[in-house]
């Protein structure tokens, strides 16, 4: 759905050359045009207007001097530096442009009516005047002579045995005789030049030969290969014309075919045979096709055709034709007249062998044009629901229009169509945001037709339904009315007769204005015209635009966009420079676009499509190259783009990848988009979307989520990406349109969580407006039924930009509760009989299903049905429910509701077998209600209940209850039915605290028994767990006597030192056992020295201080100094080894640097990373497999290796951090040991044991003070932050990072990070003892 659009014209007229021309060719290179005339060669530059080179063929006697002389073909040869010329006379000339050295090649006797090279110009065709084919290498050494005309059919003739012939086909009303017919051949057109024609294909394997047969008087076309073997004849064609084009992608030749009404272009395939074709918009005998002519990518064929001679006096025209096709439909794109007659008949054209969409025109008056064409979609650029989503494709003097908002109809059918009285060049929508469906048609009559949308008297004779009309269908679509044709006035009225194509770019800006440029002639500039309607005193059909205002402008403008917003208009020159041209102004003006730096914006390479967008809140100009590079302002932003569109506050791309991207520009930047579309991956999945290979943008649905899209055959498909449908959703949330944006959401499988967590105040706010626009119980259950917690703003659907959408958070509480509670509040408000449905649906819906309420309403419906005509029945609200509810829940929670007549409902509306269900309840009913109910409880397994019923019961049940109690362990629930002073309270206790007994509980089970009072049973409690106080507590409530107690409290005592508390064992024995010499010793085994010296005193046994406490205190110095020395030789050896590991890990990193060093400027990037890992231990691979195995075992294997994990084992993969752990545990344990050494220097100096005092405390301080100076040694600030972080720096190669990252992997786990930490000792301690220095 794309139209041809001029993008440049460039002209020479009048060029000063001598006789008339012939024919010409271009020199790719040098960008020039070679002419031949009947007086020699000349070569012309267009681009600066002047006459380069001429060479004068009658001088040399190539040519005769009475200008009879002709010139059938030129070919600049590139490899020879030459150029080609072929005489009619015979001759062949090499001719040097630089040199003027003219050199004759080779001669034919019989004259040379074509010249035709390969497309690799390495062989060349000559047709001569004794109808034989000449070919040549490029050096013109003779290869083959071949007659023209051949009998054979070819080497790919066509074999049959004799099924399908003609005579044994059926031929209807002609009877049998048919097939016995002899064919006649009819001969070539009157106006045929009976000249051989020359076309090769594209790859220069085979061409293809035109030729009048000397037999039959018809034409034919013969196909060769390049070994000029012949490959097929073409089948006889009635009719068929001199012009020949082979496709150059190599499937179809062209030509043209006389019938009997009309003029066809058709197509031959390579074996001859006929494969489709189109009609000229002409009728029979009206018209000549002079020449067909495909350009280089095949996608646009060129007919150059010629009125033939009618009237006298008539005025002849020609005219050159441009066609596409596309879904097997052949368009009528642009259409170009000339006179056919004096100075602007054409005497030759051709496409440029290079840029695919650049035509060469050379008149008889020696004017030259060259047309530069792109692809372009015109389409409607509103931005309301009042735009239509128009495209406009021109076919012709058809303008075929498809409106996408209402129907999506595939080319080559559309919804409408303009007819118009000449073929149409150009159409252009009206850029007023109120009016963007109205459009213009340029035809090539240099006529605009405006056609506007509104009320008509009458029907439009020029407007015809197309694919939305039909017999008996009443159409629902506006259709636009011819408003007027306005006739565009030259001043120079020879302008248009040399240059058909004088304006282009008309763009329809204000309601009377219109926008066009026009190239000049003389030189590199282009004039912007503001073309307003013209007043007329009588209201003729015909109305007249003039020129209000232009404005010249020095460069040639290769584009033009305007913003329908903004009003803004953008110009583009062909050097890449942007223009702001400025025709709201007094006085029109134009003035370089600048960027937001205030620095004029030129883009690096000419954009064939540009728009205009709001980027940030600045207005950015937008191109794209034709070689699929994407520019914003100056920046490229990507170089993959294949078609884009700026749709409202978007910018939707299609890409190479096969995607398509779509973008808020609202508060994006430059920088944000170019991250978004260089990435190859995007976070937000909303932005891209996968795409059919090939394909383009067409338009975008205004105020609506559909994408149209345009596949390489032609087809269209219809997309509604994720970012437009969540866009729209948002905003039509924003203004409450609840209805629109649900219906949306169930169509495009949308979340309806959305419609909650986009702004939860806000929708339960208002909840009643959803209820009231929904209108629907199915609907309103299906928004029931999709509630989660989930807030899908965070996860599913996050905003495009990160923080552009305000959090407005609801009232606290579960998210699902909430909207069931509101919404079923609206809804009974309402019409609580018409939403019974949803209001069931709410109650089922919350995080806790409250279906005992549900069953109770359908109950309520069974007693008393309402009469209201949309109410709903029992039997319906419960068949529902059983949608939304497993039946079988279902009936428990009924029979939770002790209501027999709902469970007998719910129980028939199941599946279950009335033979197992009904015993069941009739033996329910014979029972006590209490009793009863606690069956139901206990079946339902409600055991709390249960046990609450039973004992409402009796004491009778109390022994069923116990039992019930302790095997679901009800203890707790159960103590809260019974008084404290009951004697049920007193066995629920006692049962509860040998539970816990059994549970190793034995304190709190010791608690429980002495609550209810069995004394005996919380003394053994209080024994087990250890608890002496309660223990002895109980022994008194229970008046034990004096031996009993002293026997109770050794076995405390004994349980109090294997629990290693000696003086709450010597508290024991003292007080309650009165073994105070005992009480000492236990106090000496616990380092109490203090204590033991009290009660030593207190009893007077001073003989214990000679018997026993001295020789302790003695023992303990010699362990601590035992301990000390130990510790101190354990110190320093974990501490030198730690060095020598740490001196290895060095010299391991420098020998990998210096391999780096070795390796730079060679092929370092080649190395493995094996060989760069050396440093980091060789035997870390085998560790960590070792690891794995142990991590898949059993738990207490696991538990055995977590305690392995350091080993100090010389060579291991973590020595260094076992080393770590292990000082760090010396340190740690000697800070813990200052005050065990206080104590015992105390009482080292209080006997007078001075001389070990010393000693302890000596050795000591100097253990504190090895391991205070070894810290900073240990613990260095610059191995912890090496090993922390990777090494990085100009300095680094990627192996040495790649060592630091493996050497980090394996030796420094994250979990072990603390192992870095140097631990603490405590200066501020007072341990020493002064008195001892």
């Amino acid at each position: 759905m794309r139209n041809l659009k001029l993008l440049r014209t460039l002209e020479f007229r009048d060029i000063q050359a001598p006789g008339k021309p012939q024919c010409f060719s271009f020199q790719t290179e040098q960008g020039t045009v070679l002419i031949g005339s009947e007086r020699g060669l000349i070569e012309v530059d267009p681009a600066t207007r002047e006459v380069r080179n001429e060479v004068a063929l009658v001088a040399e006697g190539f040519l005769p001097e009475d200008g009879s002389g002709c010139i059938v073909g030129i070919q600049d040869l590139l490899d020879q530096e030459s150029v080609c010329v072929a005489t009619a006379s015979g001759d062949v000339i090499l001719c040097n442009l630089n040199t003027h050295q003219l050199e004759c090649v080779g001669s034919v006797a019989s004259g040379i009516s074509v010249m035709s090279w390969s497309p690799d110009q390495e062989l060349v065709l000559l047709a001569t005047g004794q109808q034989t084919l000449i070919m040549m290498t490029k050096d013109f050494e003779p290869i083959m002579e071949q007659q023209i005309h051949q009998d054979d059919f070819g080497e790919s003739k066509f074999i049959t045995a004799g099924w399908g012939r003609k005579e044994t086909q059926f031929h209807g009303s002609e009877g049998r005789q048919a097939a016995f017919q002899m064919q006649m051949f009819e001969t070539a057109l009157p106006w045929d030049d009976h000249r051989p024609q020359v076309t090769w294909r594209g790859d220069g394997q085979f061409f293809a030969v035109s030729v009048v047969c000397p037999e039959t008087g018809a034409r034919k076309v013969r196909v060769w290969n390049r070994e000029f073997a012949l490959q097929s004849t073409s089948e006889p064609v009635a009719g068929l014309g001199p012009a020949l084009a082979w496709k150059p992608s190599g499937s179809l030749i062209a030509s043209t075919q006389d019938k009997p009404n009309q003029q066809d272009v058709v197509f031959f395939e390579r074996n001859g045979l006929l494969h489709g074709h189109f009609t000229l918009p002409f009728l029979k005998d009206e018209v000549k096709v002079n020449e067909l002519l495909w350009n280089a990518d095949s996608t646009v064929l060129a007919v150059w055709l010629e009125e033939l001679p009618r009237e006298e006096n008539s005025a002849l025209k020609a005219y050159v034709q441009l066609w596409t096709v596309g879904n097997y439909h052949w368009y009528l794109k642009q259409s170009l007249p000339f006179s056919a007659c004096g100075k602007s008949k054409i005497v030759s054209l051709m496409w440029d062998p290079v840029t695919p969409y650049r035509l060469h025109i050379l008149c008889q008056g020696w004017h030259y044009l060259c047309y530069d064409w792109h692809w372009t979609t015109d389409r409607s650029a509103g931005d309301s629901s009042s735009d239509m989503a128009n495209v406009a494709v021109i076919d012709g003097n058809r303008v075929l229009l498809t409106v996408f908002r209402q129907s999506v109809v595939p080319p080559p059918m559309c919804t409408y169509r303009l007819l118009l009285p000449e073929p149409a060049n150009q159409v252009t929508f009206s850029a007023h945001p109120r009016k963007s469906n109205d459009l213009a048609v340029l035809d090539a009559s240099n006529q605009v037709s405006v056609y506007k949308y509104g009320d008509s008297p009458s029907a439009d004779p020029t407007v015809k339904l197309g694919a939305v009309g039909g017999n008996g269908f009443k159409v629902s679509l506006r259709t636009p009315h011819l408003e007027k044709r306005y006739k565009i006035q030259f001043e120079n009225s020879e302008d248009q007769e040399v240059n058909p194509l004088k304006l282009s770019f008309l763009t329809w800006i204000q309601e009377e204005g219109f926008l066009a440029i026009s190239h000049s002639p003389a030189g590199p500039q282009s004039v912007v015209y503001y073309l307003t309607v013209a007043s007329s005193e009588t209201d003729d059909e015909q109305g007249q635009l003039a020129v209000s205002s232009s404005v010249t402008v020095d460069g040639v403008i290769i584009s033009l966009c305007c913003n329908s917003k903004t009003k803004s208009v953008a110009l583009q020159l062909a050097g890449g420079q942007i223009l702001k041209y400025l025709w709201e102004c007094p006085s029109v003006a134009v003035e370089p676009w600048k960027n937001p730096g205030g620095f004029p914006v030129r883009f690096p390479y000419p954009c064939t499509q540009t728009e205009l967008a709001v980027i940030g809140g600045e207005e950015c100009v937008l191109g794209l190259t034709d070689r699929c590079r994407f520019f914003i302002n100056d920046n490229e932003v990507a170089s993959n783009v294949t078609s884009f569109a700026v749709y409202d506050e978007f910018l939707l791309l299609t890409t190479h990848s096969h995607t398509c991207q779509c973008f808020c520009l609202r508060d994006a930047s430059f920088k944000t988009l170019q991250a978004s579309l260089s990435s190859s991956n995007v976070s937000n999945g909303e932005t891209l979307r996968k795409v059919e290979r090939g394909s383009r943008l067409v338009t975008a649905v205004p105020q609506d989520t559909k994408l149209v899209l345009q596949m390489p055959r032609g087809n269209l498909e219809v997309v509604h990406h994720r970012a437009l449908v969540l866009a729209q959703i948002r905003k039509w949330l924003d203004k409450l349109m609840f209805k629109e944006a649900f219906e949306c959401m169930r169509k495009l499988r949308i979340n309806l969580n959305l419609i909650h967590d986009h702004n939860p105040k806000v929708f339960l706010e208002n909840v009643e407006a959803f209820i009231k626009q929904i209108d629907s119980v199915n609907h309103i259950n299906l928004f029931f039924t999709e509630l989660k917690e989930e807030d899908v703003t965070k996860t599913m659907y996050p905003p495009p930009v990160p923080g552009t959408t305000p959090v407005s958070g609801g009232p606290e509480g579960r998210k699902v509760d909430l909207i069931c509670d509101a919404m079923r509040a609206a809804m009974e408000s309402i019409n609580p009989h018409k939403y019974c449905l949803s209001i069931l649906t709410s109650h089922v819906k919350k995080s806790t299903p409250e279906l005992e309420i549900v069953l109770q309403k359908v109950h309520e419906l069974q007693g008393n049905a309402p009469p209201v005509p949309d109410a709903v029945s029992a039997e319906e609200a419960l068949k529902y429910l059983l949608l939304l509810v497993d039946v079988n829940e279902l009936y428990n929670h009924s029979l939770g509701t002790y209501d027999f007549d709902l469970v007998l409902m719910v129980a028939e509306k199941s599946q279950k077998d009335p033979k197992e269900y009904l015993p069941f309840l009739n033996t329910l009913k014979k029972m006590e209600t209490n009793y009863q109910r606690f069956t139901i409880d206990k079946y339902l397994k409600r055991y709390e209940k249960a046990i609450g019923h039973l004992s409402k019961c009796g004491p009778e049940y109390f022994p069923e209850c116990l039992n019930l109690i302790k095997d679901k362990n009800l203890y707790n629930e159960a103590l809260k039915l019974y008084p404290r002073n009951s004697q049920q309270y007193k066995d629920i206790s006692i049962a509860y605290g040998e539970h816990l007994m059994q549970e190793h509980l034995y304190e709190p089970g010791g608690l429980v028994f002495a609550r209810c009072g069995a004394h005996e049973k919380a003394l053994d409690a209080f024994l087990a767990a250890g608890s002496w106080q309660q223990a002895l507590c109980m022994a008194a409530q229970l008046r034990l006597g004096q031996d009993q107690l002293a026997s109770l409290s050794r076995v405390l005592a004994g349980r109090l030192v294997e629990q290693r508390k000696h003086s709450e064992a010597a508290t024991v024995l003292e007080q309650y056992a009165q073994d105070h010499e005992e009480a000492v010793l236990l106090l000496l085994d616990g380092a109490a020295w203090e204590e033991a010296l009290r009660l030593v005193y207190k009893y007077n046994r001073l003989d214990i201080i000679e018997t026993n406490i001295k020789p302790s205190i003695l023992e303990a110095q010699k362990n601590y100094m035992a301990l000390l020395d130990s510790q101190t030789t354990t110190f320093s050896r974990h501490k030198k080894r730690l060095l020598v590991v740490r001196e290895l890990k060095e010299q391991a990193q420098q020998r990998v640097h210096l391999d780096d060093e070795a390796a730079r400027g060679q092929e370092a990037d080649l190395f493995s990373e094996a060989s760069s890992v050396v440093s980091g231990s060789d035997m870390s691979g085998r560790y960590s497999h070792s690891n794995s195995r142990i991590s898949a075992r059993s738990s207490k294997n696991r538990r055995k290796a977590e305690r392995k994990k350091h080993s100090l084992k010389e060579g291991s993969p973590l020595e260094e951090l076992a080393l770590l752990e292990a000082l760090s545990e010396v340190v740690q344990g000697m800070e813990k040991l200052k005050d065990e050494i206080r104590c015992i220097l105390k009482v080292l100096f209080l006997f007078e044991f001075d001389e070990q005092g010393r000693e302890l405390q000596k050795a000591f301080g100097d253990t504190l003070q090895l391991m205070e100076r070894s810290l900073p040694e240990i613990w260095t600030l610059g191995h912890q932050q090496n090993t922390a972080t990777p090494v990085l720096g100009p300095n680094s190669t990627a192996n040495s990072i790649m060592a630091s990252y493996q050497q980090q992997k394996t030796s420094v786990p994250v979990l072990d990070a603390e192992l870095f930490i140097p631990p603490k000792i405590n200066k501020g301690t007072q341990w020493k003892l002064s008195l001892l220095e």
